[in-house]
């Protein structure tokens, strides 16, 4: 099994299902992001490949500042945290967790922004548009931040 096609088709059809972007016009006052595809082979239990995966991402790194992002702190697991987890498990008491397919793709977003459309997925006849941002894309310096901000009322 290779990376191709499949892959991208996969990773394109969560982001369209998710309502994630929309076709627009090249803004003339904004920046237009690229987009990349990154690859990853996961593995089994025993080194085994359990299947490839190809995410698209923004190139978030020419993202300026007060102009595409403003707030991108979101927190993380403390260490102590995940110990206090530890020990309630070891003394059998049962621990939950969840897993949120593609999260940072739920992701609401406040400044208008802007990404090329991905290689392989030019729509045909519109091949001069961008794509405008709904939700976050992987890659966004907001990113994290946007699903914190979606999550955090559930939690508290």
């Amino acid at each position: 099994m290779k990376y191709g096609s499949k892959q991208w088709k996969e990773e394109i059809k969560m982001i369209e299902k998710n309502d994630t972007w929309e076709l627009a016009e090249r803004p003339k006052d904004k920046e237009v992001i690229g987009v990349k595809w990154i690859y990853k082979t996961k593995l089994n239990a025993d080194g085994s490949i359990q299947k490839h995966k190809a995410r698209l991402v923004a190139k978030g790194y020419s993202q300026l500042p007060g102009i595409d992002y403003t707030e991108t702190f979101a927190p993380v697991a403390r260490l102590d945290t995940i110990r206090a987890l530890v020990a309630i498990a070891a003394n059998k008491w049962k621990i939950y967790q969840m897993d949120v397919k593609s999260a940072f793709l739920n992701g609401y977003i406040d400044e208008e922004i802007y990404v090329e459309q991905p290689q392989g997925f030019v729509a045909k006849g519109y091949e001069e548009k961008v794509l405008r941002l709904k939700k976050a894309l992987y890659g966004l310096k907001q990113a994290p931040r946007a699903w914190y901000s979606r999550i955090d009322n559930y939690f508290i």
